[in-house]
C-alpha cells in the first residue's frame, strides 16, 4: 500500500472541506438535497482521476454535509457510501471524459432508491419513485459532472501548479 504523504492527505482534506461547504451552502437556496438536486459540490467527485488520495476527502466532505439531510440517517449512510464508491470508481477512470460517469450511475441508483424508500418505503409504488428520482438525479449529476466537473479536471489540467502537484509525493 502506498503511503499518504502530509501533502496528499491535506489535499484531500481541503478537498472535503470544500465539498462540505458547498453542499451546505446550497441547500440554503434547496438545491442540495432532494429529487431534483443540483448540488455544485458534486462537480468535485471527478477529481480522483487526478487526484486518487481525494476520495477519502469526498467521502467525509460528503458525509458533514449529509449530517444536515432530511432524510437523517439513511441519507448520512448511504448517500456518503454512495460518493465514496463513485469517487473510488472514478481514481480507476483511465479516460477524462468517464471520469464523470461513476458519480452519475453511482447517484443515480443508490441515492435514486434512497429517496424512493423515505417516500413510498417498499410498496407497490417503489418501482415507479425509483425511477422518477433515478432519471430526475442522472440528469442533474450529468449536468453538474459533466458540464462543471470537466471544466474543472480541464482548468486543473492546465495550471502548473495541480500539474506540478501530480508529479510530486
Amino acid at each position: 500500500m502506498k503511503k499518504l504523504s502530509v501533502r496528499k492527505l491535506a489535499a484531500a482534506a481541503m478537498i472535503g472541506a470544500v465539498y462540505a461547504v458547498m453542499a451546505i451552502f446550497g441547500s440554503v437556496f434547496g438545491l442540495t438535497f432532494g429529487t431534483i438536486q443540483f448540488r455544485f459540490s458534486e462537480a468535485l467527485c471527478v477529481l480522483p482521476f487526478l487526484f486518487p488520495e481525494a476520495v477519502g476527502g469526498l467521502f467525509v466532505g460528503c458525509l458533514i454535509a449529509n449530517l444536515f439531510s432530511p432524510y437523517g440517517l439513511l441519507d448520512i449512510v448511504v448517500g456518503s457510501l454512495a460518493t465514496l464508491l463513485a469517487a473510488w470508481l472514478t481514481s480507476r477512470c483511465r479516460s477524462r471524459y468517464l471520469a464523470p460517469l461513476p458519480p452519475v450511475i453511482v447517484n443515480m441508483v443508490l441515492v435514486g432508491g434512497l429517496l424512493a424508500f423515505e417516500q413510498t418505503g417498499f410498496t407497490d409504488a417503489f418501482a415507479v419513485s425509483f425511477w422518477y428520482n433515478a432519471c430526475s438525479l442522472a440528469v442533474s449529476e450529468a449536468v453538474v459532472c459533466y458540464v462543471l466537473g470537466l471544466l474543472l479536471l480541464k482548468g486543473l489540467e492546465k495550471t502548473k501548479y495541480f500539474r506540478d502537484l501530480q508529479k510530486k509525493d
